[in-house]
């Protein structure tokens, strides 16, 4: 079993409830494995947070990589948008 070592948390009255109800219905057996519970989903969260921030450096870095940016024509983009739209729409009706 690791270290365990106890610290002392302030909470509000609020904060306090919900741990006790949640350990009185028996959801948990003890406030601290919910504060536990509480610290691993933060560092999950953490850590995604980390990974996503070095995707986005890695796509900035590819972007200002891939040169000046140039003008695009959305026209003809949004003419097959509305033809595959149309498209999938008949082919809706005629499945129903």
């Amino acid at each position: 079993m690791p270290d365990v070592q106890k610290i002392s948390i302030a909470l509000t009255g609020e904060q306090i409830g919900a741990l006790k109800a949640a350990v009185e219905t028996g959801e948990y057996a003890t406030t601290s494995e919910i504060v536990r519970e509480a610290i691993r989903d933060w560092q999950f969260k953490r850590e995604l947070r980390r990974e996503d921030l070095n995707r986005l450096r890695q796509l900035w870095d590819q972007g200002k990589a891939s040169g000046a940016a140039t003008p695009v024509d959305f026209g003809p983009a949004r003419q097959e948008a509305r033809q595959r739209l149309a498209i999938t729409a008949e082919d809706q009706v005629r499945a129903s």
